[in-house]
């Protein structure tokens, strides 16, 4: 398991590195201290998880993400930051950020986040079932993990397909916030309904024409979500 720490200072990335070690001795830490290469460095690296702070100078951790997520690149991220701002939260899961943890955090609490983020990426693509549903032009192939919206192939990340398997392998009925939250990031995010709703938002805005008259995903209001019953 190779983990990349992306930090401009190297006592944080030497400090993460000591934890992870402390920790989890299995795992491979490779340190980076610079934004303006990161985008490089996970590319050749190609590392299981990143942990990317948010603020460095040069080039930030938003930028970095965002150029990742764009390139279709599905590596689970973890992001850093000391500003405990629920705008920046926001803004990283917004851009495909799987998780966050704020500076200053203990060796146990990021060693937890780790094993809750790649738990939920070994889920997403270890999923079994065979067949390929489908729905009003929307086209899951279970056993691919591909999602295809008429000849169109749609790139999601992990947390986002595990999301879209649990809204239409349950089609028809509706699922609880703290449900999908539980299912999707652990019981441990029951409580955290602003990762679900971002999440919401990132796949309407890439399965339907117009995210604000969804027809794959569809809200109940103070409850939860709903899938349309499917047609195959």
């Amino acid at each position: 398991m190779k983990v990349l720490v992306v930090d401009d200072e190297p006592d944080v990335t030497a400090v993460v590195a000591m934890g992870l070690g402390l920790q989890h001795p299995e795992y491979v830490v490779v340190e980076h201290n610079s934004g303006l290469t990161a985008s490089q460095r996970i590319a050749d690296e190609r590392p299981d998880i990143v942990l990317l702070d948010l603020t460095m100078p040069g080039r930030d951790g938003f930028s970095v993400l965002k150029e990742l997520r764009e390139g279709g690149g599905d590596v689970p991220v973890i992001v850093l930051t000391a500003r405990d701002l629920e705008q920046d939260k926001v803004r990283g899961l917004e851009l495909g950020a799987d998780d966050y943890i704020t500076k200053p955090f203990s060796h146990k609490e990021l060693a937890a986040r780790v094993e809750a983020v790649l738990r939920r990426y070994r889920a997403a693509n270890t999923q079994g079932r065979n067949n390929v549903f489908t729905h009003n032009g929307l086209s899951i192939d279970f056993a691919q993990r591909r999602v295809s919206l008429g000849e169109k192939q749609i790139p999601l990340t992990p947390t986002e397909y595990n999301l879209l398997y649990h809204l239409a392998t349950n089609a028809g009925r509706v699922m609880t916030h703290e449900s999908l939250l539980s299912k999707v990031w652990g019981d441990e995010y029951r409580d955290e309904v602003h990762y679900l709703k971002v999440y919401v938002g990132r796949l309407r805005n890439k399965l339907e024409a117009d995210a604000q008259q969804s027809r794959f995903i569809l809200t109940v209001r103070g409850v939860g979500y709903e899938f349309p019953k499917s047609t195959h």
